[in-house]
């Protein structure tokens, strides 16, 4: 292809998209020193735009698979989407800092991702712009206080894309749209292809030695004509922007097929010598089409995951406003508004039973199939589905920031992410096509030369089935497929895989490392008895630790002061000064001017305080009952032990007997006393212990074993668990964690089930090895298929009917993955 220069081709048409210039167009423009035309306005304003910004780097990359547009007709009132209450609609978080999903009209290949994230990053007050092609959707953050969205809208358009805010039913429409168009050219291609049947049953049936045969010639050549420039226009325009731009696409070969094919048979039809294939022209193009039809819809079958889960959403919630019901859409729902869930209704947002108690099926969710009971202080969240009773609930987050969305958005990142494996597949593809091309010659040319001039018809059909039944299609999509299926298969079974890499690395993992507290134990610790001093009165001093752990958020202080409301010590009027807590050791305060400490022994001794020999000497018992000590020290003496107690996971063990057949190393990793780990590690039947491990050193603990070799998984829920979850290979958090360790891991649990990684794992094995069977599913059939089309076993009808089949096989094979947990 010539080019005039580094990023644009020379073509007749237009100079930004390539279409043919009407003749009474007059749209010109300079760009770089020369004089450029155009078909409408909109297209020279775009190229203007794009050569201004430097992005002419667009046309060295567009397009792949389809021909430039004209830019689409942009938005209108595009301010009505700076105001707030608009805007609650439809952005994730209203602030200073704020983003949101737009649904873009224009894309068509892997170029326009570029032009568009490139040209919102120049924008200034954009902090990121992602684009999704699969979905043509572009995420954007940004700085409401230096641009606005409407700045935003225009810059798409400006740049020749029509930017709206995403809205589920409307980006189902354009799915729809596209199919509609792809069926009016398939209905089109089968009414030619039966009447043109009809034609190839009368010439074979020998009207080709007739007086006849010109005329049925004819006929064929008037319904195969507008069938190859309708119907099959998909694969030339596919073809055609790949040369353009110095790329071989799959369409190319199809292309080839096709016109070599209806050349020759045109050439018959003009008075050449031999046959007519304009049924094979016919019947190619309509066989294709099915099959791509085909894939497109399984393809959205498999990957349905996402609008599953937009379904669970209700549109409507029945608000309580003075007394009196009103029915209001969801997004006019401001947190702390109460509304009311009657029996048999789907719940309309996250929040808190305030009226009422019932029991919840949560099962769309998490994938736990009893129904859980809600009373008054429970939380519950949107799309379950009431029970019996009414509820009156309190909102305490809006439908964008709901559990349920935040799970939506998890499962289209992962579903749109890229596997480590897939790399392997995308250097692949592109030879593909000039191995066919390559193939196809050598074919035609072996054909003629050992058979003789006079096979040039066998040779003909030889190369154009070698063109047609080579697929890569089958090989991209083997990852891609495995990986939106097995992300949608996790939602539902409360898994939530934050990008497809993870999945791989799973897979592999060698090692996997535990937290203690809320992780292998329950995390609801219980006051078992307190040991206090002689001299020390019990109450009293179970009543202060109480008044100063109320103020931390830790599970030790939890049931410190659950213990004092159950014996009704009176130590909310104690006057609490000077709280601090400092992790991994414990906390301190002053409280009627004296000196509190609770936490561990050391941190007792760091404050100056000698240890009890008395009260040491009874730690021993307890801890090696995997209880938990915690010294009490008041006014600089040591005066008390409480001793608490948690409880094992029911599925902790199964869990670890799993990973220990299948070979993977295995450490509990706490802050706790060693002891204490010792006990847990030896009820679970042995597990590596690493014990009194500051938080801000987990990660290091982390790494070393990662140094050593080890692919790492950490499983853990709190805050101190962050950093070792980002610095593992993969990072797992409980759903009964906290808002940071879950944005800090990879895979997040919505419920805080242990047997949950276990399925994790499962699923990530399953995944990965269905990646590799659908990888050797492709290279298979291209090694067993091409070589007999090479020989002219295999028509080139036949080789148009099993090239689609490997790829409908691939994504069979990936939706197999859905049946993993009911096995």
């Amino acid at each position: 292809m010539q080019q005039n220069d580094a990023s644009h081709p020379v073509h007749a048409g237009c100079f930004h998209c390539g279409l043919p210039i009407a003749a009474d167009a007059d749209y010109r423009s300079r760009i770089e020193g020369e004089k450029r035309s155009f078909c409408c306005f909109a297209c020279q304003s775009v190229c203007e735009a794009i050569y201004e910004a430097g992005l002419q780097g667009y046309y060295r990359r567009t397009p792949q698979d389809a021909l430039l547009a004209p830019p689409p007709t942009p938005p209108k009132d595009v301010e009505m989407y700076d105001l707030e209450e608009i805007q609650q609609e439809f952005v994730h978080r209203m602030g200073d800092i704020r983003d949101t999903h737009l649904l873009i009209e224009g894309i068509h290949c892997a170029a326009c991702v570029w032009l568009i994230e490139r040209a919102m990053m120049r924008t200034g007050g954009v902090l990121a712009a992602n684009v999704s092609m699969a979905g043509k959707r572009l995420h954007v953050r940004w700085d409401n206080r230096r641009v606005k969205l409407s700045t935003l809208i225009r810059e798409l358009s400006r740049i020749g894309y029509s930017g709206v805010p995403y809205d589920p039913e409307a980006a189902e429409g354009e799915v729809k749209k596209a199919n509609r168009a792809m069926l009016f050219r398939l209905f089109f291609a089968g009414f030619a292809m039966m009447n043109l049947n009809l034609i190839a049953i009368a010439l074979y049936s020998g009207a080709d030695r007739g007086p006849f045969v010109s005329f049925f010639h004819w006929m064929a050549f008037a319904l195969a004509t507008p069938t190859l420039l309708y119907s099959a226009f998909p694969f030339y325009r596919g073809a055609w922007s790949g040369l353009r731009n110095a790329r071989l696409t799959m369409d190319l070969p199809i292309a080839i097929g096709l016109s070599v094919t209806y050349a020759y048979s045109l050439y018959v039809t003009l008075g050449g010598a031999g046959a007519v294939y304009f049924d094979t022209v016919t019947n190619l193009t309509f066989v294709i089409l099915i099959g791509r039809y085909l894939e497109g819809m399984f393809r959205h079958q498999a990957v349905a995951a996402t609008n599953r889960l937009m379904e669970l959403q209700p549109r409507v919630a029945t608000l309580l406003l003075q007394g009196e019901e009103k029915i209001t859409p969801i997004r006019a729902v401001k947190v702390g508004d109460r509304v009311l869930v009657k029996p048999g209704s789907k719940i309309p947002m996250d929040g808190v039973v305030r009226e009422g108690n019932s029991s919840v099926d949560e099962s769309m969710l998490s994938g736990e199939s009893m129904p859980v009971h809600k009373n008054a202080g429970d939380r519950v969240a949107a799309g379950t589905l009431n029970g019996s009773g009414a509820l009156v609930v309190e909102v305490r987050a809006a439908a964008q920031d709901s559990t349920l969305f935040r799970i939506i958005r998890l499962v289209e990142e992962a579903q749109s992410s890229k596997a480590p494996i897939q790399r392997l597949a995308d250097r692949i593809v592109p030879w593909f096509v000039l191995v066919t091309l390559i193939c196809a010659g050598i074919t035609y040319a072996a054909w003629n030369y050992f058979a003789g001039a006079g096979n040039f018809e066998m040779a003909l059909m030889a190369a154009t089935s070698v063109l047609i039944i080579t697929c890569p299609c089958a090989l991209g999509m083997a990852t891609p497929m495995s990986i939106a299926v097995a992300s949608g298969l996790g939602a539902k079974h409360g898994i939530l895989v934050k990008n497809g890499a993870v999945l791989e690395t799973l897979s592999k993992a060698t090692h996997f490392v535990f937290d203690k507290t809320g992780t292998l134990t329950e995390g609801k610790m219980r006051l078992e008895h307190v040991i206090a001093a002689t001299e020390q009165d019990e109450a009293g001093l179970l009543a202060r630790a109480a008044a100063v752990e109320r103020y931390s958020e830790h599970n030790v202080a939890h049931a410190v002061v659950r213990a004092a409301e159950e014996r009704r010590l009176l130590y909310r009027g104690m006057q609490v000064r000077d709280f601090r807590a400092t992790a991994g050791f414990g906390v301190e305060a002053e409280l009627d001017g004296q000196q509190i400490l609770l936490g561990t022994a050391t941190w007792l001794e760091r404050n100056r305080v000698v240890l009890n020999g008395e009260l040491q000497a009874q730690t021993g018992g307890p801890e090696m009952q995997a209880k938990t000590c915690v010294h009490c020290a008041v006014a600089g003496r040591h005066a008390a032990i409480l001793v608490l107690a948690d409880t094992m996971r029911a599925d902790a063990q199964k869990l670890v007997d799993t990973l220990r057949e299948a070979g993977i190393g295995m450490t509990l990793l706490t802050g706790d006393r060693k002891p204490v780990a010792d006990a847990i590690a030896h009820q679970l039947g042995g597990l590596d212990v690493i014990a009194e491990v500051l938080p801000q050193d987990k990660d290091q603990v982390i790494r070393r074993l990662q140094q050593q070799g080890k692919i790492v998984v950490m499983v853990g829920d709190g805050i101190n668990d962050a950093p070792a979850l980002i610095r593992a290979d993969v990072g797992i958090a409980l759903g009964s964690g906290t808002d940071v360790s879950i944005e800090s891991a990879d895979i997040v649990l919505v419920r805080n089930e242990l047997d949950k990684v276990r399925l994790a794992t499962l699923l990530s094995r399953r995944t990965l090895r269905t990646i590799k069977q659908n990888i050797d599913l492709s290279f298979a059939y291209n090694a067993i298929m091409v070589p007999m089309a090479m020989m002219a076993q295999v028509t080139p009808l036949v080789a148009a009917i099993t090239m689609p089949l490997s790829s409908l096989l691939v994504i069979g094979n990936a939706a197999r993955i859905r049946n993993l947990f009911k096995e």
